[in-house]
């Protein structure tokens, strides 16, 4: 099969088009003929091992353990392991892998893969799994939004933003979205009821208090983000400051620390796809309540240009690459 593989650390000049060896689909995998992938900014990091802490968390210290990027994909299934039950070739199916979905076929767990809502392209399907289980678990599982609430989303044009926005709304909050002014009509036409340039409004300093703030952009500190939470709000960290060592592990632990002094919540996310996220935006993207919005699709031959695009352009909404 043809992928996309690199051998060491680096821009997107590290990765190029092989032809190599296909994934078998063991005992509880179903392997996939993938039709398109999601770039991440995980993907991004992955790619150059950065921060640092990565490489110590199985990664590969001084190369990558993992040659193939990428892990949102949507495709047919092509064949299944002995123990699996629920899939068959044939089934239209999107999901997630730890790695490897910039290839004409993964091999990936059963309980990382769901029916392709069957209103979507394959490219549309692609960019659900990681930012909508993002957003749908910041918002219903560690945000506990409930209808009426008042919610914040900060970095509302990005992949995860983009469904935060109106999975809010799918679940009946006020939402206020937080974006550059070239992207404020996309972040409108998703449904947010306010939309904030940072450029021009500083949104910790406008007297507005919120419910709940969905932190995706990682671009405020966590004093700035309390400020425009209601004394018993909640603050979910789904990104954070941080450099090229630990990245935003020391944002991380601070929020944890001093959840433990304040009546705020302060609650960082990590996010997993999982047979019921994907269930769940299944049924949201079927109703027409979640669209996924794509800026732009790049053929597997191009996907370092793809990742440079995400890391230089600051893409909006998802980059997709098609198989």
């Amino acid at each position: 099969m043809r992928a996309v593989v690199r051998d060491r650390y680096g821009s997107p000049d590290v990765l190029r088009l092989e032809e190599i060896g296909r994934p078998v689909a063991g005992d509880d995998e179903v392997l996939v003929r993938v039709r398109a992938a999601a770039v991440n900014s995980a993907d991004c990091k992955l790619m150059r091992g950065e921060p640092s802490l990565v490489r110590l968390m199985g990664y590969g210290v001084f190369k990558p353990k993992q040659r193939i990027l990428g892990r949102d994909f949507a495709g047919r299934v092509e064949a299944v392991g002995r123990n699996v039950g629920n899939f068959r070739p044939g089934d239209e199916v999107f999901g997630e892998t730890a790695g490897g979905a910039f290839a004409e076929y993964v091999s990936v767990r059963e309980g990382a893969l769901g029916p392709k809502p069957e209103n979507l392209t394959f490219e549309q399907a692609a960019a659900v799994p990681l930012a909508g289980s993002t957003a749908l678990q910041g918002l219903r599982d560690r945000g506990g939004v409930r209808p009426g609430q008042r919610v914040l989303v900060n970095g509302a044009s990005g992949g995860v933003g983009t469904f935060a926005v109106q999975i809010a709304k799918a679940l009946g909050a006020e939402v206020t979205g937080v974006c550059s002014a070239r992207n404020a009509e996309l972040v409108r036409s998703l449904g947010a009821d306010r939309v904030v340039d940072y450029a021009t409004e500083d949104f910790t300093r406008s007297g507005r208090r919120y419910d709940l703030v969905l932190d995706v952009a990682g671009s405020r500190s966590l004093r700035a983000l309390r400020s425009v939470l209601d004394p018993g709000g909640t603050l979910v960290l789904c990104s954070g400051e941080g450099g090229r060592r630990i990245g935003p592990m020391g944002h991380i632990v601070g929020a944890l620390a001093l959840s433990l002094f304040v009546g705020q919540s302060l609650r960082p996310l990590a996010a997993k796809t999982t047979a019921e996220s994907l269930a769940a935006l299944k049924e949201l993207v079927e109703s027409g309540k979640v669209v996924p919005a794509v800026d732009r699709t790049y053929p597997l031959s191009e996907a370092p240009e793809a990742m440079r695009y995400l890391e230089e352009e600051h893409a909006r909404a998802k980059i997709v690459i098609t198989v």
